[in-house]
């Protein structure tokens, strides 16, 4: 149950973040879909949805992405389709449904940095970078790794604009289940990045397996794929939960991570 004493919906995120510090049981609503599933006394409710920070525009060199975009405008947006394959919507497509697609944000899920979260994955094997109203940009990775010490907010994400090809992959117990393993694999150029979340921790590169790739280039053989798919299982640290076993996540990483790369690469399977 949520008990909430105010409710707050400030104009712009300078308001929104001096809101947010002035309690520590202040709270940022997004969409607020996963604060609901909780149990938590809340002082002020800040609701973002006043904020303007709802968009997906093209600039010269990169996408941005506003911390108030639903995943529901990340699946349709045409704009995206014409980028990495469309592996953004490929990403949030098959989360539980379509209202709560339509009601989970951008900011809520990387900002949490949810370990179950398709949506994460996807980005990670892009050129992403997090734009906080007070620390500035980050790149994703080092954000992810970083930890939630100081409070503050997410404005947007921003995406290089290049020719990357990617692909996403996941595996459930069930069509709108949370997944027991996703994966992301983009190349450009021959250099590759490598995303497995779900782990069920939060999504990461597989550095090695990647090390791996990059050091081949352009024209890999299908051994090179299959050595890179058992880096890959072999260097993540996997976990176990309701969804399933560390070593069943192991053996599925494998298999994930070989069809995404023969799908990127061209190669069928």
């Amino acid at each position: 149950m949520i008990t909430i004493k105010e409710y707050s919906t400030p104009k712009c995120i300078d308001e929104a973040y001096n809101l947010l510090l002035e309690k520590r049981n202040n709270v940022l609503f997004g969409g607020g879909a996963f604060i609901r599933m909780g149990s938590k006394n809340i002082f002020t409710a800040i609701d973002l949805s006043k904020s303007e920070l709802d968009y997906i525009i093209e600039e010269d060199k990169l996408i941005r992405i506003g911390a108030m975009t639903t995943f529901g405008d990340i699946e349709y947006s045409p704009l995206l389709k014409q980028h990495y394959n469309d592996v953004l919507s490929k990403s949030v497509s098959e989360i539980v449904g379509i209202q709560l697609r339509n009601i989970v944000t951008v900011g809520g899920t990387v900002y949490s940095r949810y370990g179950f979260s398709d949506f994460i994955t996807g980005l990670l094997a892009l050129d992403t970078t997090v734009n906080l109203y007070k620390q500035g940009s980050i790149p994703l990775e080092e954000f992810l790794k970083k930890g939630s010490k100081e409070r503050d907010i997410l404005e947007s994400i921003s995406i290089e604009k290049d020719d990357r090809k990617a692909t996403f992959l996941s595996m459930r117990n069930s069509q709108g289940d949370y997944a027991i393993l996703n994966v992301a694999i983009s190349v450009l150029d021959g250099k590759y990045r490598i995303a497995v979340g779900a782990r069920p921790k939060v999504a990461v590169l597989a550095l090695e397996s990647m090390n791996y790739l990059n050091g081949i280039g352009k024209d890999l053989s299908p051994e090179d794929i299959l050595e890179a798919a058992k880096i890959a299982s072999e260097e993540l640290a996997f976990g176990t939960n309701t969804r399933g076993s560390s070593a069943y996540r192991k053996q599925i990483c494998y298999v994930l991570v070989k069809r995404a790369l023969k799908e990127v690469v061209g190669y069928e399977d």
